[in-house]
């Protein structure tokens, strides 16, 4: 028989075999101490009973508490799918399928999230390196306002710099505004390695962002009137243009170094699409981000989705301190 304590429900001995086969609750010295969402979830399979309350009368005590339906729902559609599910360092962790408490080691950390919810990138990333550093998967619960679930995977990568990228000859690049028209020499790589538009047989035309990494590698001099100009005298009517660029250039770089291959994301909503090598399609979508004051979920969703359309993975570089790290969030079914 199941009592409540206001925050455990507590089943005596008997109720040990629910722990051992199916892992619901822990352990204690008086029998099974079951979560709210636990018991709940018993309740409507009809596996526990109690003369104290009921499902509804339970269910009343913790709706009021923020997060706790969606918890629920989220407990139970797991449950649903056939996996072992706990409360855990998150909101819960998640079992293999097939494993439970004692026998297996959990899988999954999970976070649950309604689709109003807005993103701390830099709080997903430390949730994130928990779990790596747990050996574990983080997984997003998204609670839509119709109470349908979808999950998403979330990684965080770091691009290490590729030493094989290595700076070519520099070239003149003469002024124009915010343009920049490189004259090339016969034998430049610029357009091999995927800068700038060709203008007839002997110039290439570059963005901002290309002329002034360009530029800080020694690849490129900026030149207006036939003189060399410093970088400042150029950046600065572009960050006047542009409110976005010095956080864009941060991230561009940081690909380029990694020797990757990044040019404008525009058609796709985002400021990069990314080729690796010289693959002939680009294989991410890079959207450098450097506000705290957060992303919602929506938008999030909206991205991931038009990603993988085009099957490509989409990534949000944050800039915290000099600092860039990659969080993948990627769309999975359990």
């Amino acid at each position: 028989m199941a009592t409540f304590d206001g925050k455990w429900v507590h089943l005596d001995r008997s109720g040990l075999s629910l722990y051992d086969q199916g892992g619901y609750g822990r352990p204690d010295k008086n029998g099974l101490r079951l979560s709210p969402e636990e018991a709940l979830y018993l309740l409507l399979r009809g596996k526990i009973e109690s003369r104290h309350f009921s499902f509804a009368s339970l269910l009343s005590g913790f709706v009021s508490e923020k997060n706790f339906m969606r918890k629920f729902l989220v407990y139970r559609d797991i449950r649903e799918r056939g996996y072992v599910i706990q409360p855990g360092p998150h909101d819960f962790r998640i079992f293999k399928r097939g494993s439970k408490p004692k026998t297996g080691q959990s899988k999954y950390l999970l976070r649950v999230l309604s689709e109003r919810d807005t993103i701390d990138f830099y709080k997903i990333a430390e949730e994130t390196e928990t779990a790596f550093n747990m050996r574990k998967q983080f997984l997003l619960a998204v609670v839509d306002d119709e109470d349908e679930l979808t999950y998403y995977e979330v990684r965080t990568h770091k691009f290490e710099s590729d030493i094989r990228h290595a700076p070519g000859q520099a070239v003149s690049g003469d002024v124009f505004g915010t343009n920049v028209i490189a004259n090339l020499a016969p034998d430049s790589d610029l357009e091999d390695r995927f800068y700038g538009t060709r203008l007839g047989n002997d110039y290439l035309l570059l963005s901002p962002l290309e002329a002034v990494y360009l530029n800080s590698k020694d690849m490129l001099n900026l030149v207006i009137d036939g003189k060399e100009i410093s970088p400042e005298i150029y950046t600065d009517p572009v960050t006047e243009e542009d409110n976005e660029f010095v956080s864009k250039l941060k991230v561009y770089s940081d690909l380029r170094d990694a020797g990757m291959y990044p040019r404008t994301g525009y058609k796709f909503g985002h400021h990069f699409r990314v080729y690796k090598g010289q693959h002939t399609h680009s294989e991410l979508l890079v959207h450098a981000y450097a506000d705290h004051s957060g992303l919602s979920m929506s938008i999030i969703s909206r991205s991931v989705r038009l990603a993988h359309s085009v099957k490509k993975k989409m990534l949000f570089a944050c800039l915290k301190d000099r600092e860039i790290l990659y969080i993948e969030f990627t769309r999975i079914k359990l």
